[in-house]
Order: structure tokens, then C-alpha cells, then sequence
């Protein structure tokens, strides 16, 4: 268990991450919120990278900010990181297991190797990494990630730029590690959270406004989202005053918004899903997206 108690950072004057408090248990988490909103300052503070200003981290009782403690038992992926292209898959991770475990270089090949398999690398394990796709790069940040066994695995942004092939493979091997593991999903991508998250965390500007099941996000829109059909020039229009943006069908422009009254006379109540949830709580006014 990963437990943050009053956890924040405040930069000079100003939070970065509001004091908050949550638990995190096996599985996967989602974590979501604009840019800006505070999620990769959490995301430090629960890996013990940050020091911070109030609170503290909690695993299994124990504070992160006990650093060796933490870097045995947290993995922590960034959205971006750098690795020795001229070195292969397998050396890489070998030259990492030297520096993060005490067995003997037997055990450190072995422990390699089974994680080469975990993250289906074992087809290009003696390539050079300068010749890994993107996708194939994510999951090698991952098996260095996940050398030491570790309780907790955190992730930042792991399917940004991946093709719909690599996406469905990367989330199914977090899908795999949170059956054993805690795993927090950073993403801005919604439908990695709808499709593999037990439950969510959503931050705006620097502070939690949910922690929850999915199911309850989605309610966060109750009574807010309308649908109607318009044409098109009512459509653009009205596009001048609402953000929305629309699906086109044979009769016409399918519209769907949030808003706390009715947006025009034709406009029905619709049932919210996670997306409108999420866009309730972090929009000012109305907000708008595809359906």
C-alpha cells in the first residue's frame, strides 16, 4: 500500500501540489488532470525524488523519503528519459541490475532476462537501443523500472506518440504488473484510464477535486450533459459562443455539451460518461469534445 498523508510541495510562495490525502492499493490507478495540474510534482513526491513541504509518503508504513528504502521498493518511468544508444536491450538492463542489486551477476542475468520476456522484448534483446521504435524504447523504461521487483510502479505518459498497436500492448503489460503491483497511470489519454484503471485521480491546479471509481467520475457530469441535432449553420453559430464540437450524421450535426441549463430548446438530456465527468470537473463554463 502507498499512502500520502497532507503531501504537498510548495515552490517560494506558491503550491505547486496542495496538501492531500489519499491511499493507493494493488492495481491500477489512473491519475489525470490538465498541464500544469500538479501531477508530475505528485508523481516525485510518491517516488521520494521530491523533499516535500508538507506531509510525507507512506509505503507499508514507511516514509519514502528513506531513500534506499524507496528505490528498492518504487519504480519510477518519466515521460522522458535517456538511455546509451550504442548499448543493446539486454546490456543496458544489465548495466542497470549492477547498479540497483546486491546478487551476484548470476542473479542479475537472470532477474534480466526474465524481465526481457515480461516486457516481450526478447526478439530485439541484442539490438542496439538506438534502433528501437518509440514503443519498444517505453517498454525498456519499464523492465529498468521494474529490476528489483519493486511494490510500486509509477508512469508517466507511457502511451503518448505510440501507434494503436504498441498502446494496446504497453497497457496490457500494466494491466499484468498491477495484478501483483501498485500501479499509478499518468495519462492524458482517457481511454487508457476507462480501458485498465480500477479507479481515478483527477488534480487541478495543483489540487485533488476526485478520487474515486470510474463510475462516479462520469456522475461528476450528472445532469449537465444535452444532446440535440442542428444544422449546420446553427451549429456554427452557436460554436461561436459554446465550445463544442460535434458528430455529423445523416440528419443533420449530432451536438453534445455540458452545461447547467438547457444550451437550446431542442437540446435532450443525455447519460454523462467518464470523458464528461472529467471535463466537468476541471472546465470553467462549458467545455467540448468529440463524441
Amino acid at each position: 500500500m502507498l499512502a500520502a498523508y497532507n503531501l504537498g510541495k510548495k515552490y517560494k510562495r506558491e503550491w505547486a501540489l496542495k496538501p492531500l490525502t489519499f491511499r493507493l492499493e494493488r492495481g491500477m490507478h489512473g491519475l489525470l488532470g490538465p498541464n500544469g495540474a500538479g501531477k508530475s510534482t505528485l508523481m516525485r513526491l510518491l517516488a521520494g525524488l521530491l523533499v516535500p513541504t508538507s506531509g510525507d509518503a507512506l509505503l507499508q508504513g514507511v516514509s519514502v523519503r528513506n531513500t534506499s528504502y524507496a528505490r528498492s521498493r518504487i519504480g519510477y518511468v518519466p515521460q522522458v528519459f535517456k538511455m546509451y544508444p550504442q548499448l543493446t536491450g539486454r546490456e543496458l538492463l544489465l548495466h542497470t541490475a549492477r547498479l540497483v542489486s546486491q546478487g551476484t551477476r548470476a542473479q542479475q542475468e537472470k532477474d534480466v532476462d526474465r524481465i526481457i520476456h515480461a516486457v516481450h522484448l526478447e526478439d530485439n534483446a541484442f539490438r542496439p537501443v538506438r534502433t528501437y521504435s518509440h514503443g519498444m524504447v517505453k517498454r525498456l523504461g519499464i523492465a529498468q523500472a521494474l529490476l528489483g521487483n519493486p511494490d510500486i510502479l509509477i508512469v508517466d505518459e507511457p502511451t503518448t506518440g505510440l501507434d494503436p498497436e504498441e498502446r494496446v500492448r504497453l497497457r496490457n503489460l500494466l494491466a499484468e504488473l498491477a495484478m501483483r503491483s501498485v500501479v499509478l497511470l499518468s495519462t492524458h489519454i482517457l481511454s487508457d484510464v476507462t480501458s485498465s484503471c480500477k479507479d481515478v485521480i483527477v488534480l487541478r491546479e495543483g489540487e485533488l477535486c476526485y478520487k474515486g471509481s470510474l463510475g462516479g467520475l462520469a456522475q461528476c457530469a450528472a445532469g449537465r450533459v444535452w444532446e440535440w441535432q442542428a444544422a449546420q449553420t446553427e451549429w456554427r453559430s452557436m460554436a461561436q459562443e459554446r465550445l463544442l464540437l460535434a458528430k455529423r450524421t445523416p440528419d443533420g450535426i449530432l451536438c453534445r455539451t455540458l452545461a447547467d441549463e438547457r444550451p437550446t430548446p431542442y437540446a435532450e438530456p443525455a447519460e454523462p460518461t467518464m470523458e464528461d465527468g472529467y471535463l466537468a470537473l476541471i472546465a470553467n463554463g462549458q467545455a467540448a469534445f468529440q463524441l
